[in-house]
């Protein structure tokens, strides 16, 4: 199973990607609240998973997505957002983020997402 960095501004939301998460075998390794924690989390525990929002103060998810795949073309990355970003999404799927799921979701949604990213 997979160390997983989480990332999103809301600690609920952080809350509700774990409990999607721990229950398949995953660990989460770190969160971050913001895209700069997210970059140097990244960068120190090297996590095989992030689960990304996009919308966060100080540096969004996109460009932290950016700043993570200039460190590591392998990174992989799977955005979490709320409805209505999709030029965002079209965005961050250019930069080689690999799947992307839409708040509020189904655990089984990002489960699904994370096993495809990993695989």
């Amino acid at each position: 199973m997979a160390r997983i960095l989480v990332v999103d501004d809301a600690k609920f939301m952080r809350t509700l990607v774990k409990d999607a998460l721990v229950p398949k075998g995953h660990e989460i390794v770190g969160e971050a609240e913001n895209g700069n924690e997210a970059v140097e989390l990244y960068k120190k525990l090297k996590p095989e998973l992030v689960t990304m929002d996009i919308t966060m103060r100080e540096k969004d998810g996109i460009e932290a997505a950016e700043e993570i795949l200039r460190v590591d073309p392998a990174a992989r990355i799977i955005m979490v957002t709320a409805l209505g970003q999709e030029n965002l999404l079209t965005r961050a799927i250019k930069i080689g983020v690999k799947d992307f799921v839409v708040k509020p979701f189904p655990p089984e949604r990002l489960q699904k997402a994370a096993e495809k990213a990993l695989s």
